[in-house]
């Protein structure tokens, strides 16, 4: 019986070991040519295989040698995340990359071996396993303090829903880098399956609660009063209000005598002066480092007009600051910040939050985040009937949607309001 006959260009495969091989001319990503080789076990596979790696070829370049997850990984932290997004982004997903990630994929090779059903189980397993086990947080504390895991007593330390959505991210972000340079074909993050996370709904105050809370603070002298007062009217982010400096505001209308009164900033007149304050800057404590850089977006950068709460209190932030300054003499460090401590530097991100909620306690209102203030200003601005894009404006969200969910929500009075109505109109 005659041989079959080989079609053009099969003589690339060959009999190998206890199988086959063959091998495709192909362009690599550096602009050189090389051979790339596939294996199986019988001649149809290989075919089927040297078939499409002829059609990969066609594509355009093609990665001979993957990298693991975990060298691409160090390579795409490195080179792409730390120049391109902000420290705390890069802070972030260098924590979950070095504590899930490379611990649980780092092995694998991130072309089509990392299969969507592996990565899908990996993730997964993740989601119910204890850390303090897996990572042995408490195996690593000396004998006398250690209290649970390395005892026998696993405290079931499993990551919450959000930090199991941001591995996913991470992991789709690197693999999306990996399909730009072509190291891989498809992102098989991008088709994992999460159970859907419920976003946790913050609390708001009313408007009396909101100035019991600033009257409180101001009675008091409080030195971050004047934080208080721009996060609540302004809907200033903590970041912001700490980042700011007192270039930042522009006091142009503050002279500005009053024409029919006569006087410089005339109380009866006083929303009349133009006062701006422009937001483009934040303070944050990444890793150790007190950052003051760029605000989150370009639409968190914006003038915004300053009304007479806020410039009243930033008058007696001034008067508070330049006492301090006097008592501090030679130990003052002159930051140009406005919210400082004792001595002229800025106020940690931490220390505000104790002030902020030991205010709270003192004022007996029920407990809100920093950023539920900052909500609390738009859900006022939904009570006094604002249109939703001044909102956005004076909210400064980079998505009208944002905005939009804060108006979607319905004050509690409100509803009772209108099941009063119902219920009257049925009763009848």
């Amino acid at each position: 019986m005659p041989a079959k006959k080989r079609d053009n260009g099969e003589g690339s495969i060959y009999p190998y070991r206890n199988g086959y091989a063959a091998y495709v001319w192909v362009d690599k990503p550096d602009g050189t040519r090389t051979r790339k080789y596939v294996y199986g076990k019988t001649r149809d596979i290989v075919h089927d295989k040297w078939i499409d790696l002829h059609q990969l070829a066609k594509q355009g370049p093609v990665v001979t040698k993957a990298p693991t997850v975990a060298s691409y990984n160090a390579y795409w932290l490195a080179e792409i995340v730390e120049p391109n997004l902000a420290p705390l982004t890069y802070a972030t997903y260098e924590t979950l990359s070095r504590l899930y990630i490379v611990p649980g994929l780092g092995t694998k090779k991130i072309d089509g071996k990392l299969s969507i059903r592996e990565t899908q189980t990996w993730i997964n397993k993740v989601a119910k396993t204890c850390q303090c086990c897996e990572q042995g947080k408490d195996q690593r504390r000396a004998p006398p303090k250690q209290r649970c895991c390395a005892r026998g007593r696993c405290c079931r330390a499993i990551p919450s829903q959000r930090t199991v959505k941001g591995i996913r991210a991470v992991l789709r972000s690197m693999m999306s880098q990996a399909v730009i340079e072509e190291i891989v074909t498809k992102n098989v993050a991008a088709h994992l399956k999460l159970p859907p996370l419920r976003k946790r709904k913050g609390g708001t105050w009313a408007s009396e609660e909101a100035r019991t809370f600033l009257e409180s603070a101001r009675a008091d002298a409080d030195p971050l009063y004047a934080a208080f007062v721009m996060v609540l009217v302004l809907g200033l982010r903590k970041g912001e209000v700490l980042g700011l400096t007192w270039e930042h505001i522009q006091w142009d209308g503050w002279d500005k005598p009053c024409t029919p009164h006569g006087t410089t900033y005339c109380v009866q007149c006083r929303d009349d002066h133009n006062i701006v304050i422009t937001i483009d800057k934040q303070l944050q404590r990444v890793r150790g480092k007190l950052l003051h850089r760029a605000t989150k977006t370009e639409e968190s950068d914006a003038p915004l007009p300053l009304p007479a709460i806020c410039v009243t209190a930033l008058r007696l932030r001034q008067i508070q600051q330049e006492a301090a300054r006097k008592k501090a003499g030679d130990a003052w460090h002159d930051t140009g910040m406005v919210f400082t401590t004792r001595y002229g530097l800025p106020v940690e991100p931490r220390n505000f939050n104790r002030s902020y909620d030991g205010r709270i306690t003192r004022t007996g209102l029920k407990r809100i985040t920093v950023h539920d203030a900052r909500r609390t200003c738009g859900s006022l601005l939904v009570d006094l009937d604002v249109h939703p894009r001044i909102a956005m404006a004076i909210l400064r969200h980079a998505d009208f949607s944002i905005t939009m969910e804060i108006y979607s929500q319905v004050s509690p009075a409100a509803t009772r309001e209108a099941l009063r109505r119902l219920g009257e109109r049925l009763d009848q």
